[in-house]
């Protein structure tokens, strides 16, 4: 008997027992959709986390660590800014530093009318800018001469205008921060993803941040290099130049981003891939429901199975027979399995807002072992189908 006749065959079986063969698939639907799930999530997490922290690529952040000698002779070392400006244009002459992106914070006060609120005002640079694209849904982004006028000009995010102008629209709008007026030109959107907290922020360009607060020092720095493979020699010669200028050894040094990246990385794989085996084991689970199925089928059709060898079937027939009607039934639940982890996986990254990995290489993956899983909880059954007596077999009722 051909591949195609045993296939028919095993289609007709199952067909025949509808419900029975739906609820047997079910486990490997399950186990399959669960496993896809959990890669996807997993991976699509990674991916959001990654890019919350690297941000837009070959960057390095520069921090500064005082030494005991450095605190000791300063004590309040800690409240001042770390970088200056001829820091910022030292930084700026090395080769392969393509930008330097500066900017400094402070909690302040604003008000608008009677509403007050806590909030964090931060200057920045052009740079800035370009490394961390500011995205406004209402009004408009700064432009060059709001950074060379020093125009008191800011952008606010989404939280600060629902907190003080209760959703109405902020644009042109005065607010007192510092007590300090600012005109509002533009709103964030309202952040989304992992490591998305709404907070109250205030965007200004810095020379009117330094106007404000009678400073010209900033408190972050960002490198970005040229290039992924410059990313260390820049990093390396910008601490080196730093140390230099402040008379220190190993105050100022780097660091990078993507590396912390990358090991947060290899602990959510790590995460994934226990969930995902656990996920796994519940295709085992179904396994022995495909066994315990098909052993129920050959007692059923002891009869068919003594008319098939009496008529000349020879055992490894009766074997094919049998591990080809429980492969097909564990790949039909493996494809629909595709399917319910595909569309789950999809939903839950929408509502969460990171992308959705779902891989090709899992998706093989879980459709080959479904069809292993068949032919492993298949064998016994079908053992059994193809060593059993024609003579008894027929004698069976």
């Amino acid at each position: 008997m051909s591949f195609m006749e045993n296939l028919i065959m095993a289609l007709s079986s199952l067909k025949a027992h509808k419900m029975r063969s739906i609820l047997t698939m079910l486990g490997i639907i399950i186990g399959v959709a669960a496993v896809i799930i959990v890669v996807a999530i997993g991976q699509g997490g990674e991916a959001m986390l990654k890019t919350q922290i690297t941000g837009s690529g070959n960057t390095i952040e520069m921090f500064y660590q005082p030494s005991d000698e450095e605190m000791k002779a300063n004590p309040n070392v800690f409240l001042q800014a770390p970088f200056k400006q001829e820091d910022i244009r030292a930084l700026e002459q090395i080769p392969e530093i393509k930008r330097v992106v500066a900017s400094s914070t402070k909690l302040s006060q604003a008000r608008f009318q009677k509403e007050t609120s806590d909030v964090s005002t931060t200057g920045i640079n052009q740079s800035f800018l370009k490394l961390n694209k500011l995205k406004v849904t209402k009004g408009r982004n700064f432009s060059a001469s709001d950074f060379l006028g020093g125009r008191r000009a800011g952008i606010i995010s989404n939280k600060m205008q629902d907190e003080l102008f209760k959703g109405d629209n902020p644009v042109g709008k005065i607010i007192m921060v510092a007590n300090q007026p600012i005109e509002i030109i533009g709103v964030l959107e309202k952040p989304t993803g992992l490591l998305s907290f709404g907070s109250m922020e205030v965007y200004l360009p810095f020379q009117t941040w330094r106007n404000m607060y009678g400073s010209s020092d900033y408190t972050q720095v960002t490198l970005q290099a040229a290039s992924a493979e410059q990313l260390q020699v820049a990093g390396k010669k910008a601490a080196r130049l730093l140390n230099k200028m402040h008379n220190t050894e190993k105050s100022y040094q780097v660091i990078n981003m993507e590396e912390i990246a990358q090991g947060i990385g290899q602990v959510t794989k790590i995460m994934t891939l226990i969930i995902g085996s656990i996920a796994g084991i519940s295709l085992f689970v179904g396994g022995i429901g495909v066994m315990n199925i098909m052993l129920v089928s050959v007692t059923e059709r002891t009869r068919e199975i003594g008319i098939r060898m009496a008529l000349g079937a020879t055992r490894g027939q009766v074997l094919t027979q049998f591990l080809i009607e429980s492969m097909t039934l564990t790949f039909i639940g493996g494809i629909l399995g595709i399917f319910l982890g595909w569309g789950t996986a999809t939903i839950v990254s929408f509502f969460a807002g990171w992308p959705s990995l779902v891989s090709w290489e899992v998706v093989l993956g879980g459709v080959l072992f479904s069809m292993v899983i068949g032919i492993i909880f298949g064998l016994l059954p079908a053992n059994k189908a193809s060593k059993l007596d024609p003579i008894e077999s027929l004698r069976y009722e």
